[in-house]
């Protein structure tokens, strides 16, 4: 799904590299962490699409709390490469998406419920990140949260868009919905509805047809809560049908907190490889 095609994001090649970071494998390769389908713990590890009646995304109005990712400083006419969620925080000023679909030194924007022809621009100013992903970007910490900016009057995305609330990942067997948007340079969001499995090594899955390029930070949402988001093992997956989340704890609710204490980011890492 949104996997990290190449190992450096140097130089003229930086944003080419960032947007094959959201791009899509073949559906028929498997990232080696089975999901087991929430209906039947004791089933084959991998996912049946068709046995398990899996839902395929769709197109749907703009949601103004879910939004589209720009890499290289873009506008509503360049490509946008991953989705991303406006948060409710005590700033007002904060957005979720993967830890992968961002990287140092590359100018980033958002622009939330994000259509054709939009250009209203939020430009991220810093970005917090769990120390497990500085490190090592040790996939269940594939998570960021990230401050935006006005580009025009400086306001407070949360007054213009709403917020989702921070909240924690879900059992197996939960029925959430996910939007976002396929990578391009236009298009309106496409939406999921599934229910949650979990893989063998700890990571919420879900099994939706259709979350392919782009959808990398897409949030996982249950009434107006956010917990979990397209990311983890191999940037999300490696197969277009089945998605995966890092898991939501106590970690990512005190990177909220250590965000809306307005300090310092951390250096998103540059490289990133996966095994698909």
């Amino acid at each position: 799904m949104q996997v990290v095609r190449v190992r450096t994001l140097a130089a003229a090649a930086a944003i080419t590299a960032v947007v094959a970071s959201c791009a899509a494998p073949a559906p028929a390769r498997h990232t080696g962490s089975a999901a087991t389908p929430a209906t039947s713990a004791g089933s084959a590890p991998h996912a049946d699409p068709e046995a398990n009646a899996v839902s395929g995304a769709a197109p749907v109005a703009p949601d103004p709390r879910v939004g589209a990712v720009f890499l290289g400083g873009g506008t509503g006419e360049s490509v946008h490469t991953c989705s991303a969620a406006v948060l409710d925080s005590s700033t007002g000023d904060l957005i979720l998406t993967a830890a992968h679909c961002v990287a140092d030194g590359i100018g980033t924007t958002f622009i939330p419920g994000f259509h054709d022809g939009d250009d209203d621009i939020w430009r991220i100013t810093t970005v917090y990140l769990d120390p497990r992903w500085v490190a090592s970007q040790d996939p269940h910490a594939d998570f960021a949260i990230a401050r935006v900016h006005h580009e025009a009057d400086g306001g407070a995305v949360q007054s213009f868009a709403g917020g989702l609330t921070l909240g924690s990942a879900p059992p197996a067997g939960t029925s959430v919905t996910v939007t976002g948007y396929p990578m391009g340079s236009g298009g309106d969001p496409l939406r999921c509805q599934g229910v949650t499995g979990l893989s063998h090594d700890g990571y919420p899955s879900l099994p939706c047809i259709g979350l392919t390029d782009g959808f990398s930070g897409a949030p996982w949402v249950v009434g107006s809560t956010v917990i979990g988001l397209i990311g983890g093992p191999d940037g999300g997956g490696c197969d277009d049908d089945l998605s995966f989340s890092p898991r939501f704890d106590e970690s990512i609710l005190g990177l909220l907190a250590r965000a809306e204490t307005g300090g310092a980011g951390d250096s998103a890492p540059s490289a990133y490889d996966s095994d698909c």
